[in-house]
């Protein structure tokens, strides 16, 4: 199995990364916005603190204001589903929405962690680096920032989700087929993350220290600042710094990002926003894939969850640059327009060591679970550049028609995509490795050739056009129409590829109480593949269709939302691993499947049930199957449910409690046996993990808080495949913010 294919256990590239990282003035200055929210906290004081604030947010246009107090869960007002302005009740699809109050509570850092604890999301981990995330049974495959989305390859894994979430104010999570927001992507979720931006006109800020399990360190500085007499240009810089070790032993982290943003209001009805961020992400000692699973007897290796069969030569280094601009201006008659630019550059350097085979439980050797293929692992030297330049316009209002108001959005975004990957690798046999029973994950470092271009290195431009109405049929029954029309073009070193394609999208909202609406929402599916067939040609498009309905309602101006949906999902060439390689590869083969159908139900209540006590409690149950019966994706949980609420005392105001639980039901997977000549099951049964937190505020400017994550220290696996990657032991950490 070649070493840069990740499907197993592996990812690819990039360089090594060890540039000094400076807190520069022109960083902190010249920085942010490329879409989406300006947040403006005006001081006010809430039953629940007297030292809260009351947040106005406004969802990527100013034209329209929300108050909702900022320890809220829910968020007011989004531009999610449609880029028209509402409330989450206005979307006809399943909105989840994770607030700054909720990831401060969960202490949820990355994105990796505010996945793991939203609704209808599941993580398939191939180690402790690498995550990708699914939704009603198909891959994520888009991240937006600000609305504009970057796609990525499964196997190649440049840190999309390891973004840091002090940069952000909250993450978007629309479930379904997005087409409309994102064009070409699978029918599974968008994910949204809308950024920071400089609202103070006054100094202010935040810092804040932690200490945790493995000697984990945090520290964070999110200060504001006007840059003028009256305040109409602003700054804002948020940057920290992070090292641990982890419950694999040897294995380190280090992390270091700045961000900096200027808003300035050109006049009362234009704002210019300009940022600039860096991020970088050093691993020591990783792993490439988990630990095999089993002996080739059939029975399991029973490792322990520290067990690395890193060397200490093995590192995974990431880092991440963008650029952006924003202008939004707001017109006298209710219209406004947004103007996005974006530059981002990511790169991946990497030299690692993977294990894939079974091993005699007496003597240690190995063999492939290939036919034909001699290896047990390998030794991969792997770098990668990501280059994304995408510009966005959009513009929406209100028109009159027949005597009704309605209301218009038009956009159109160029995007363009060069993934530059790079690659050398070298076998590992059975008898070089030795004995597996005594490996202690030393092995020397290979005498590296030159590295090649990946086949899958490309260059995809897209071309779209879009629009939606919302259309008011009467007083309580909306229409939705809209349209993306996509020109994609994708180039590799084995040719040139070419789609076009519209996608509809439709929705009906029936406001049937003063609290309720009833909604049912169609769209399509079209999604262009890297994946490949044994031959080496890549698959066709996924096509299909989407349809969904439901209930929606929130009280209190939308500080407490509820929904419940039903789903069905239809596609046809669905890609799908096999236990073949590519021919003259080690590349994993696909095959495109016909006839998948995912269907089931999702429920949500976000947000605040009093002044003082917040929740989020969510579910799904779905069914994926091909069209022969069998279960489509079986390695991810079909029924979850994620549980987190926190709860302010009456009696003392300074102290609040809370926690949560994330359950999921039995996975399993099918996986090729010793020499491909049988198939074994690896399984993982149903598990909770219960986690708990503490804050008191010591007085208007201090909090300490504590959290304790996997209360009852569960064990349990992440990959469920030939190898095994564990999740995260009962861990700790206490954090003190001081707020200014």
């Amino acid at each position: 199995m070649n070493t840069f294919d990740l499907h197993d256990p592996r990812v690819t590239g990039k360089p090594a990364l060890q540039r000094p990282f400076r807190f520069s003035l022109l960083a902190v200055i010249v920085a942010s916005s490329l879409a989406h929210n300006v947040v403006r906290a005006a001081e006010t004081s809430t039953p629940a603190a007297s030292d809260s604030q009351t947040l106005t947010v406004s969802a990527s246009a100013d034209d329209v204001v929300t108050t909702s107090p900022a320890t809220d869960y829910s968020v007011p007002v989004t531009r999610a589903g449609t880029k028209m302005l509402g409330t989450v009740r206005d979307v006809p699809q399943s909105v989840s929405i994770v607030s700054t109050q909720r990831m401060s509570d969960q202490q949820l850092q990355s994105l990796n962690d505010v996945l793991s604890n939203t609704t209808g999301i599941q993580g398939i981990s191939a180690d402790m680096d690498r995550t990708n995330y699914y939704a009603r049974g198909f891959l994520i495959d888009n991240y937006m920032v600000d609305g504009i989305p970057t796609a990525f390859a499964e196997r190649w894994n440049l840190g999309d989700a390891q973004t840091d979430m002090a940069l952000y104010e909250r993450v978007e999570v629309v479930r379904g087929a997005t087409g409309l927001l994102t064009g070409p992507g699978n029918p599974s979720a968008a994910i949204n993350m809308v950024r920071k931006h400089a609202d103070s006109k006054e100094f202010g800020g935040t810092v804040s220290a932690s200490y945790g399990s493995w000697n984990k360190q945090r520290y964070v500085a999110d200060l504001s600042a006007p840059l003028s007499e009256s305040g109409n240009v602003r700054g804002r810089m948020v940057a920290g710094w992070q090292d641990n070790n982890s419950f694999i032993e040897r294995y380190g982290a280090k992390k270091q990002f700045i961000y900096g943003v200027v808003d300035a209001d050109l006049t009362d009805s234009a704002t210019l926003s300009v940022g600039y961020e860096f991020s970088q992400v050093n691993t020591d000692s990783t792993m490439w894939g988990g630990a095999p699973r089993w002996y080739t007897d059939g029975t399991q290796i029973h490792t322990r969850r520290g067990y690395n069969t890193a060397p200490d030569w093995a590192y995974n280094d990431k880092e991440n640059r963008k650029v952006f601009v924003n202008l939004k201006q707001d017109f006298d008659n209710g219209w406004n327009l947004t103007l996005n630019g974006t530059h981002t550059d990511m790169r991946l350097d990497s030299k690692q060591i993977y294990l894939d085979g079974y091993f005699d439980r007496n003597t240690g050797a190995g063999v492939s679970s290939y036919a034909n293929y001699p290896v047990v692992g390998g030794t991969g030297y792997n770098t990668g550049k990501r280059k994304v330049d995408a510009v966005d316009a959009f513009a929406s209002g209100p028109y009159e028609l027949l005597g009704r108001q309605h209301e218009l959005m038009v956009g159109v975004n160029y995007t363009r995509q060069d993934n530059k990957y790079f690659s050398t690798f070298e076998n590992i046999s059975s008898e070089s490795l030795g004995n597996y029973n005594d490996f202690n994950g030393q092995y020397p470092e290979s005498d590296w050739t030159p590295r090649l271009p990946a086949s899958d290195t490309q260059l995809v431009r897209q071309k779209s056009t879009y629009m939606a109405t919302r259309l008011s049929l009467a007083d309580p029954l909306h229409l939705i129409l809209g349209a993306r029309y996509t020109n994609w073009n994708r180039e590799t070193p084995g040719g040139e590829a070419e789609e076009n394609n519209i996608t509809p999208y439709g929705g009906l909202i029936y406001d049937f109480a003063e609290n309720w609406s009833a909604y049912a929402s169609y769209t399509s599916v079209f999604q262009p593949q890297d994946y490949r067939d044994a031959s080496g040609a890549y698959l066709s498009p996924v096509i299909g269709k989407n349809y969904e309905a439901g209930l929606k309602s929130d009280w209190m101006d939308s500080r407490l939302t509820a929904s419940v949906s039903v789903f069905r999902t239809e596609l046809d060439n669905v890609g799908e691993a096999t236990t073949q390689t590519i021919q003259g590869s080690g590349d994993v083969a696909y095959i495109g499947r016909k006839g998948v159908v995912s269907r089931g139900v999702e429920f949500e209540v976000n947000g605040a049930l009093t002044d003082n006590w917040q929740m989020t409690f969510g579910g799904t149950r779905y069914i994926a199957e091909n069209l022969d019966g069998s279960t489509f994706n079986p390695q991810l949980p079909q029924t979850s449910f994620n549980l987190f609420s926190s709860y302010r005392l009456p009696m003392l105001q300074q102290l609040t409690l809370g926690g949560g639980v994330n359950w999921q039901t039995h996975i399993w997977n099918d996986v090729g046996g010793p020499e491909g000549n049988s198939t074994w099951r690896a399984r993982q049964g149903s598990y909770a993990l219960v986690d708990l937190f503490a804050r008191y505020q010591v007085n208007k400017n201090l909090s300490l808080q504590g959290n304790l994550n996997n209360l009852f220290d569960k064990e349990y696996d992440t990959n469920v495949a030939s190898s095994v990657v564990y999740g995260q032991p009962r861990n700790f950490a206490v954090t003190a913010s001081y707020t200014f």
